[in-house]
């Protein structure tokens, strides 16, 4: 890391996590002591369930029970002081990058359009956290992470499976957008279905075609109109996208250009994964790593925003330039 955030962590955060290295170990060890009482305890009741119906099951079933009562009782403490922690280090972080952060989002934004253009997959359960927001290159963004899951039955039980995990990304721009056009991905020998086009958020968009034969084996591209999907998608927006991608390393990740408030908007949905995380709790807090960790997962996804945002080189346009004169 450079001096500033060497500086962050020798002067603010280090001294904090050396403070709560006491209360760290006072956690764990309440965690160890819980999961040897709900142990001790199952196998007392497993014991009287055994002579109570002399079958052997019934102790183990006591002893399961009664530990893991016992270790989701211990773990409450640790938990708590992981999210003290996290909360902490990805506030100093963003702070340090001129962002705001909040655990949560006070609402997500723009989820429900992204849901619309079926550029999200359908849930049963849905979570979000770690929310960021700032300005990048002349443009508002916010950020923040889902996790989605679908509900399945099999032999009469019922499960949960994760069908989404990642960062939903919306930047606003000052360069006019009218109508819709969403960046999907490529269906493979399902195209031919969908080839006059498919109806999205309740209109009904016609299949654009574009000349960047790399592009449109990993992305399908659908709008209200051919003319204006064109003139957003420039073969320089391409191409970011494209590095996008590849920077992510095939996450899947889809997008799409609409007008909302009277401004420009990007909504990117990328499978990233869980990040933003502090790591584990076995090890001391005052560990570099930790902060070194959430700083690379930051300013990873920032580059992301700002590959597709940053000024424009000599004949290329920007979503930061409003061009909405240029259009006819």
């Amino acid at each position: 890391m450079d001096q500033r955030w060497d500086d962050l962590w020798t002067n603010t955060l280090k001294p904090w996590l050396d403070e709560l290295e006491i209360e760290r170990k006072k956690a764990l060890r309440h965690r160890l002591y819980c999961l040897a009482g709900g142990f001790a305890a199952g196998f007392a009741v497993g014991g009287l369930l055994y002579l109570w119906a002399g079958d052997g099951v019934f102790f183990f079933f006591g002893l399961f029970v009664s530990t893991v009562i016992g270790g989701v009782v211990g773990n409450q403490r640790v938990a708590r002081l992981a999210k003290q922690v996290k909360t902490r280090l990805n506030t100093a972080v963003a702070e340090a990058l001129d962002l705001s952060y909040m655990e949560k989002p006070a609402e997500p934004a723009r989820f429900q359009t992204l849901r619309d253009y079926d550029l999200l997959p359908s849930y049963n359960r849905r979570h979000f956290e770690d929310y960021f927001s700032g300005e990048r290159q002349g443009c508002d963004f916010e950020l923040y992470e889902a996790h989605l899951e679908q509900r399945r039955r099999s032999n009469k039980r019922t499960y949960y499976v994760t069908v989404f995990r990642g960062v939903i990304i919306r930047i606003t721009f000052p360069r006019k957008v009218e109508g819709v056009t969403v960046i999907t991905r490529d269906n493979g020998w399902f195209n031919g279905l969908a080839a006059l086009g498919r109806s999205m958020g309740g209109h009904d968009l016609k299949r654009i075609g574009l000349v960047d034969p790399k592009f449109e084996r990993i992305f399908e591209v659908y709008g209200d109109d051919q003319v204006l999907a064109r003139y957003m998608l420039t073969p320089s927006f391409m191409e970011r996208l494209l590095k996008l991608e590849e920077d992510l390393r095939g996450k899947r990740v889809r997008a799409m250009f609409d007008a909302h408030s009277g401004e420009g908007e990007l909504l990117i949905a990328a499978e990233t994964g869980n990040l933003f995380e502090i790591g584990s709790m076995s090890k001391p807090l005052a560990d570099q790593s930790r902060v070194q960790a959430l700083v690379g997962e930051l300013t990873q996804v920032l580059g992301l925003i700002d590959l597709l945002v940053r000024p424009a080189s000599a004949g290329e346009t920007s979503l930061v330039e409003d061009t909405s004169g240029s259009q006819s």
